[in-house]
């Protein structure tokens, strides 16, 4: 009767060992932890630097996955309110109303926004005044704003888009955007467009310009990290994480506070700007 209750109490005890051990690795991502995915939605120009936050962690957190879906700011803004995604991005400022939400916010990096257009075009620099003169479609020629003769194609993001939101805001533009001009969802668009067409403009993440396309200075500033930084390129905005802290889970958390770490401020600085 006695080695009956021995035994019984060793069972016992390895049977609470193993359910703390499984508890506390529970959403931790360490150990044999139990799976765990982070929905996270919303800005396309914060997209590749998340993908990029979500590979480097996967290769320490083997557990966790990282669910990146690109739907726009303002989608994920409204998925963070929602509960539909745990994390929202947004490439701009959360207007009025969406502050009423009390989400709380993450800047997890800075980025330029810059004017492209195509490596044919020879304009060599743009004011902020003639950019805007561009989209409200007072300014149509390319002769008009220092470049050959040909007629200005229009080419902006889609209503809603954080990239858009946060141009026009810097640049103050009021006006209705110019008939004619094409809505493109998603950075990749806008460049394919602009690389294919000689003739058009349009505005894109700093981080995700390349070759196919050609940056135009910005009164008489080049679009550069260095110049986001020392503060003289002005078209730039914050990447921000929005999340409700009271129902984000510990998993999401030690994700937010890795990106926030040396590692992760490394990756933001690749090709964006950290803050860190």
């Amino acid at each position: 009767m006695k080695k009956n209750l021995i035994l019984t109490g060793i069972l016992l005890g390895t049977v609470l060992t193993a359910s703390l051990f499984a508890e506390g690795n529970k959403e931790t991502g360490q150990g044999t932890a139990q799976p765990y995915t982070i929905e996270v939605s919303g800005s396309t120009s914060v997209t590749p630097l998340m993908e990029l936050f979500a590979e480097e962690y996967a290769k320490s957190h083997s557990s966790i996955t990282v669910n990146i879906n690109g739907t726009g700011s303002s989608d994920g803004i409204t998925a963070a309110n929602q509960g539909t995604s745990e994390l929202g991005m947004s490439s701009r400022t959360l207007k009025p109303e969406e502050k009423g939400y009390g989400l709380t916010e993450l800047i997890i990096a800075l980025d330029g926004i810059a004017v492209i257009v195509n490596p044919s075009n020879p304009v060599a620099n743009l004011s902020i005044e003639q950019i805007r003169d561009i989209y409200a479609g007072n300014i149509t020629d390319w002769s008009q704003a220092g470049g050959r003769a040909g007629k200005i194609a229009v080419v902006s993001r889609e209503p809603g888009s954080g990239t858009r939101g946060a141009f026009e805001e810097i640049i103050a533009f009021k006006d209705s955007l110019v008939l004619g001009a094409t809505e493109f969802d998603g950075t990749g668009a806008i460049k394919a467009e602009v690389s294919r067409n000689p003739n058009a403009i349009g505005y894109i993440s700093l981080g995700s310009a390349d070759n196919s396309i050609k940056t135009v200075p910005v009164e008489n500033i080049a679009a550069s990290t260095a110049n986001v930084i020392n503060g003289t390129y002005k078209i730039s905005r914050p990447f921000i994480i929005l999340y409700r802290e009271a129902k984000t889970s510990s998993s999401a958390k030690q994700f937010m506070d890795w990106m926030m770490s040396p590692q992760g401020q490394a990756i933001a600085g690749t090709s964006w700007i950290a803050v860190k």
